[in-house]
């Protein structure tokens, strides 16, 4: 919202409508330490110690990373 009136009730139309967790987020997102040790860990091999410290610290979770699930094979469908 660079530039809006913070005194325009119009400017936070969407904020009203946001839950508690996107507004959370839009916090955290910003704070110069979160960055900080965001960037640190994306940037190193993940290892669940590093990851749970993190999570711990900034009471955050994280999906899985995908996997390949489906075994390579030479059978295809059809009819």
């Amino acid at each position: 919202m660079p530039g809006a009136d913070w005194r325009s009730e119009s400017a936070y139309g969407e904020v009203r409508q946001a839950e508690a967790a996107d507004i959370a987020w839009e916090w955290l997102r910003r704070d110069g330490e979160y960055q900080k040790a965001f960037t640190a860990l994306a940037g190193s091999e993940l290892s669940s110690a590093a990851s749970d410290d993190f999570r711990r610290k900034w009471g955050l979770t994280f999906c899985s990373r995908s996997e390949k699930g489906v075994r390579q094979t030479s059978r295809f469908l059809g009819a």
